[in-house]
């Protein structure tokens, strides 16, 4: 119990450890005239970060709820929980928790923000095109379907999209087999089979998703992760 104690508090530590943002990038300004690598390294600035504090966070949480289930212990904040996540079982409730790989997040955050130069990036924060159904707290799409304008919704930081971005595929249905897939351990490419409901394009998404993963070796950042969090399990 007590080396469980020491890791938890270890973690929480690395929350406020990760580099900070390059401030000579704002998510507000796409510099004209950017080469691809500039573009990328821009898009890297902005969200490694922001990304792995949320995933660090998040598995916290996650980790502390294990422990709790494993315990039987803080029965109340259990509930809690369970409630946000709407999930039942204490099983549900893990797979729920437990975060996905940084690699699949910055992956659909490049693809859903044209590294990080959409106009929804710019102006709502909106990293992974994520909809709203009225004009509260979202801007236009500037598109309509029938006589319906189409919003995105709006957040204040990149690092509220990005917490909502995670626990939007920890709760809809839909994305049921993506976080078991998640939970069970499976590889990144196996769990990105799980996203097909994400765009209308289906499998085809999922091809570009393995490839821009593949291609720009985001695993990499699984690996820091992984190893920041192994480093402190010792």
């Amino acid at each position: 119990m007590k080396k469980y104690l020491i890791i938890l508090s270890l973690l929480q530590c690395m929350l406020f450890a990760t580099n900070t943002t390059d401030i000579k990038y704002s998510s507000k300004v796409v510099p004209k005239k950017m080469s691809v690598a500039e573009k990328k390294r821009r898009f890297f600035a902005l969200l490694v970060p922001a990304v792995e504090d949320a995933y660090k966070e998040l598995y916290l949480q996650y980790l502390e709820a294990k422990k709790d289930i494993q315990h039987n212990s803080n029965p109340q904040k259990i509930a809690y929980l369970k409630r946000k996540y709407k999930v039942k079982t204490d099983r549900e409730l893990l797979v729920a928790l437990k975060p996905h790989p940084v690699s699949i997040t910055l992956a659909q955050a490049a693809m859903e923000s044209a590294w990080g130069t959409s106009r929804f990036f710019r102006e709502a924060n909106n990293i992974f095109g994520v909809h709203g159904l009225s004009e509260k707290g979202c801007v236009a799409a500037g598109i309509k379907k029938g006589n319906k304008t189409v919003w995105v919704r709006k957040y204040k930081t990149l690092e509220d999209a990005i917490k909502a971005y995670y626990y939007m595929l920890s709760t809809v249905p839909n994305y049921k087999e993506f976080k078991e897939l998640n939970y069970a351990g499976k590889s990144v490419y196996d769990i990105i089979q799980g996203l097909k409901e994400y765009s209308e394009r289906a499998d085809g998404y999922v091809i570009e998703l393995a490839s821009m993963i593949r291609f720009n070796k985001l695993i990499k950042y699984d690996t820091k992760v992984a190893k920041e969090i192994n480093e402190n399990l010792l």
